[in-house]
């Protein structure tokens, strides 16, 4: 019986040194360097009626490309939405932005919609909301994670003054 432990706690050995070798040919890769934001396009979106009143929460819809020599997979962006001139984090939206079957060098993704789930409630109508002068516009920092490493920033932009249509 001894020597049926020691057989499995040998197996066992050689399993968990194989999967820490495999482990460490998987690396963390730099967002910053292989990936690039392209087609931003900013705005607010109509979030329907809400409690009785018109919603418009601040949207970013993007692209990423690979621009490194190899396929990367299994990246996650977060987008988070400010008020102009205040610090304080003002909704954000998490999404894995390439799924583990990967982008190759290269190319793009499709169309990543990024939208706040706080914004401005009103009687009046989307595009008076947008005209008022107590409306405080809107920024998006975007950062990207690769495997272990830290939230990167990859970029910041105002959103826009404008009104989305239901497709943008």
């Amino acid at each position: 019986m001894t020597m049926y432990n020691r057989g499995m706690l040998t197996r066992a050995l050689c399993c968990l040194a194989t999967l820490t070798l495999l482990g460490g040919c998987v690396r963390s890769r730099d967002v910053q360097k292989d990936l690039k934001i392209l087609e931003v396009r900013t705005g607010w979106f109509d979030a329907g009626i809400v409690e009785g009143k018109n919603k418009l929460v601040p949207s970013i819809s993007l692209k990423i490309e690979n621009v490194s020599p190899d396929d990367i997979s299994n990246v996650q962006v977060n987008a988070i939405f400010r008020r102009v001139g205040e610090q304080e984090a003002w909704g954000e939206h998490f999404v894995r932005a390439i799924d583990s079957g990967g982008l190759k060098a290269g190319s793009s993704t499709g169309d990543i919609v990024l939208r706040s789930t706080l914004g401005y409630t009103s009687d009046t109508s989307r595009a008076d909301m947008l005209r008022n002068s107590q409306f405080v516009d809107a920024r998006v920092e975007i950062f990207g994670k690769h495997g272990s490493r830290t939230w990167a920033k990859m970029g910041e932009y105002p959103i826009d003054r404008k009104l989305l249509l239901a497709s943008q």
